[in-house]
């Protein structure tokens, strides 16, 4: 949104909470990998981008299902010539702040964290996260992509503009991965989205550049398969063995993976 704007002329300062990206590891271990489609392309090619990052997108023509027996079934997208691709979210987020910065009509503000705003005035509250230093500024317009947990939003709720909930699903996922096997290349079919759905929770992965694969883990909270049974590496193997099993051998970090890497929440967010 920001480079559209820049694009036009208009001038923008980006708040953001977390440090660079560029120049602090922030993502690690939280992030779901990206599946992106012809309208994400179609955003990328009209703010100038998509040939930068072109390279680096891998297609997955369909979904590739992994049963508990071992078998596997392909279910296409659509036609072969379509599909959707991979990319990884860190390279896609750094390239966007690279070239943002390029425009001359974009500023970013790192470790800002928006505490709220008053709407009859359109002022804003920020913290600087580095020295504790309080700002306040007007801006006009105001577009708050603070997400989840949106400050503003909650401003907007408190005040009466809108009405709103955030509901948790009940579930949580756990990052892990897949690395290329020992001549370097894919352990999977590299140009499909994998799924191993087991009911109330399933394992998905989606294919790097470097030939590894980005696993996600979805699992309830609570239950007799969730994250609060699974605490130790007997529970870990237990929980692959009986569910995952042709995974589980081509996941040599599998314990570090699953211990080391934080537990992302998941919730809907409902506005009105």
């Amino acid at each position: 949104m920001a480079m559209y704007l820049a694009k036009k002329g208009i001038r923008v300062d980006i708040y953001e909470r977390r440090p660079d990206m560029r120049k602090e590891n922030i993502s690690a271990g939280r992030s779901i990998n990206l599946a992106i489609s012809k309208r994400g392309i179609t955003a990328l090619e009209e703010i100038g981008v998509f040939h930068k990052i072109s390279s680096q997108i891998i297609p997955m023509y369909g979904r590739k299902i992994h049963n508990i027996d071992g078998s596997t079934r392909f279910l296409p997208y659509g036609r072969p010539d379509q599909y959707i691709n991979s990319v990884s979210r860190s390279e896609l987020n750094i390239l966007l702040l690279t070239e943002a910065e390029k425009t001359g009509q974009i500023r970013f503000l790192f470790q800002h964290s928006c505490d709220g705003m008053d709407l009859e005035s359109g002022t804003l509250f920020f913290n600087n996260e580095v020295n504790g230093d309080q700002k306040t500024l007007q801006g006009t317009p105001v577009i708050a992509a603070d997400g989840s947990g949106s400050a503003v939003r909650e401003s907007m709720i408190k005040s009466g503009y809108l009405s709103g909930s955030f509901d948790p699903l009940g579930h949580s996922y756990k990052e892990l991965s897949i690395p290329p096997d020992k001549s370097g290349e894919f352990q999977l079919e590299p140009n499909a989205l994998h799924i191993w759905p087991r009911g109330k929770f399933m394992l998905i992965a989606l294919p790097n550049m470097d030939r590894s694969f980005t696993v996600t883990l979805f699992l309830p909270n609570i239950g007799d398969i969730s994250f609060s049974t699974v605490r130790s590496l007997d529970d870990l193997n237990s929980l692959f063995e009986k569910n995952f099993p042709d995974v589980l051998e081509i996941m040599p970090s599998l314990k570090t993976d699953y211990f080391s890497n934080p537990t992302g929440k998941l919730g809907t967010v409902r506005c009105s």
